[in-house]
């Protein structure tokens, strides 16, 4: 089953109400999420080599539990590394969605109004239309060009290492501990 075909067979009033109950902070977007589930609905298809894949996923480091959507090659031939087993596909064109296969384990899984939800949140996570969704990819190409394109002793004086960022993180928590004792 496709993203396009679950749409087709579903009605906004059921995925905003699904919507409603996984994505309760979501509530006053959801204008903007029913634009975008018409607009899908109506919108003109383009063949993707990705499928969907919808799970739940287990956070060691926050130790909480959630719902990750993301994509895989469907053709085992474009698998070429082990990272192109999970695809960030927030990025990709809403024409490609709508003929990307849903996985059969995430049919399994979760409840086509489910489906539907998880990834209309995903889908959206950068924006509610797609030139937004591109500026914000363009963004990102140009910052990763950059990088690429520095000299190395530039790449060590903008790259910070894990613990670092937690440090940087873990001060402006004391920061701010500090201010409400004070205030």
């Amino acid at each position: 089953m496709t993203f396009q075909e679950l749409l087709k067979s579903n009605e906004w009033l059921s995925v905003k109400l699904t919507m409603e109950k996984l994505f309760p902070d979501q509530n006053d977007l959801m204008d903007d999420y029913e634009k975008v589930f018409h607009e899908l609905k109506t919108m003109r298809s383009v063949k993707s080599n990705v499928t969907i894949n919808v799970q739940w996923v287990h956070d060691d480091f926050d130790d909480i539990d959630y719902v990750d959507v993301s994509g895989y090659y469907t053709d085992p031939a474009d698998r070429n590394d082990e990272y192109s087993n999970s695809l960030g596909i927030e990025f990709t064109p809403w024409e490609e969605w709508l003929t990307m296969p849903i996985d059969e384990k995430s049919l399994k899984e979760f409840s086509q109004l489910e489906l539907i939800t998880h990834c209309l949140y995903e889908i959206t996570f950068v924006g509610f239309d797609q030139e937004e969704i591109q500026e914000e990819l363009d963004k990102l190409n140009e910052i990763a060009d950059d990088y690429s394109n520095s000299s190395p002793e530039d790449k060590v004086n903008r790259t910070y290492s894990l613990d670092d960022i937690r440090n940087m993180f873990n001060d402006d928590d004391e920061n701010e501990d500090t201010a409400d004792e004070e205030g």
